[in-house]
């Protein structure tokens, strides 16, 4: 029986969660699926030039399963990338550190820790918040 797969950290949840080549209806394209422990992983190793060691300490998960984790997610985006198809962030064993905030009415997005309750948007005021680990299914669950 394989070993339970320890939750993995990820900073906060991506601002965007689908993306696709301009021109194509979505329904016309096969859909790569990047859970977001591997979008993660991009980001630290990537996106920001951590060390393998580096990235996965910040992730809270060892150097040998970061590097499988970096090796798929790198064939997904390729895959993505070089056939056309639509990428999707979702799934994945992960709590977030930190969550972010968007305002509707405005636009305007912000960190936020989970310990902290917002109801209004500090740029305009407005009561229309969307928790972005929400829609990931996160959220207190996240507390460490």
């Amino acid at each position: 029986m394989a070993r339970p797969q320890k939750n993995r950290k990820v900073n906060t949840p991506p601002l965007f969660t689908t993306f696709k080549p301009s021109g194509i209806s979505a329904k016309n394209l096969e859909q790569v699926i990047l859970t977001l422990d591997e979008f993660e992983a991009v980001r630290l190793s990537d996106y920001l030039g951590m060390s393998q060691e580096e990235a996965a300490a910040e992730m809270e998960i060892s150097r040998p399963t970061f590097t499988r984790l970096i090796e798929i997610a790198r064939k997904k985006v390729a895959d993505f990338l070089i056939n056309g198809k639509s990428l999707h962030f979702e799934g994945g064993n992960i709590h977030f550190k930190k969550n972010i905030l968007k305002c509707e009415t405005c636009g305007y997005s912000f960190h936020i820790s989970f310990n902290r309750e917002l109801k209004h948007c500090p740029h305009c005021g407005s009561e229309k918040l969307i928790n972005l680990a929400g829609g990931f299914g996160h959220g207190r669950c996240c507390v460490d």
